[in-house]
């Protein structure tokens, strides 16, 4: 099963994530398919960077979103 989930990056207390398309198997911040954007919550406002046309096709080929991926992807308008 592949899903759509964000992989922690950056220093202690300064992190930022990059949304990925991993195999559900491996580990948060283990080998991605593909990385797909980026979100940095420390920002203000906080930046999501979302390739929405590959997010688009990785969701026609099946892959399920986390919860906090999808509420990402509504955000950056790629999922309604």
């Amino acid at each position: 099963m592949v899903k759509i989930r964000l992989k922690r990056m950056g220093a202690h207390k300064n992190a930022f994530y990059r949304v990925v398309v991993a195999d559900a198997r491996t580990t948060r911040d283990g080998q991605c398919i593909a990385e797909i954007g980026y979100y940095d919550p420390l920002t203000d406002p906080a930046t999501i960077n979302i390739d929405a046309e590959a997010a688009k096709k990785w969701l026609a080929n099946g892959a399920q979103p986390t919860d906090t991926a999808r509420a990402l992807l509504k955000k950056a308008g790629v999922i309604e």
